[in-house]
């Protein structure tokens, strides 16, 4: 089990019948908005409120590597592109899309859809 902190920090509870550990995964210093798994679960997307996307692969290192910042406009979400964790979408409000390599964070395609959007 996986949540967050407003403080931008990332646990892990580990459950097994009645006992439970907890390990502090990642520690931002962001206030995280959401968590994301991709469809396989290899790859978790932090999304913070100021516009950062972070990706942590639970399974590798452990750590948490800045994937996208969109900072130049109201950051709203982002998700997986499905099939497969190769690719993500982000929208800002002001409904700039655009989709990101998440090897290294390239941006390939942006869209401006000219309306103010409220969800993803």
């Amino acid at each position: 089990l996986y949540f967050f902190s407003q403080e931008g920090i990332l646990f892990f509870y580990h459950i097994k019948g009645l006992h439970y550990e907890m390990k502090i995964c990642a520690d931002i210093l962001q206030p995280i908005s959401s968590l994301i798994f991709s469809p396989d679960y290899t790859v978790l997307l932090l999304v913070t409120d100021q516009g950062t996307v972070y990706t942590y692969k639970p399974a590798h290192s452990g750590e948490t590597v800045k994937l996208l910042d969109t900072c130049s406009s109201c950051f709203l979400a982002a998700d997986f592109l499905t099939p497969g964790n190769k690719y993500c979408v982000s929208v800002t409000i002001s409904g700039e899309v655009q989709v990101w390599l998440l090897e290294d964070g390239t941006c390939l395609s942006k869209l401006n859809l000219d309306i103010e959007v409220h969800v993803i």
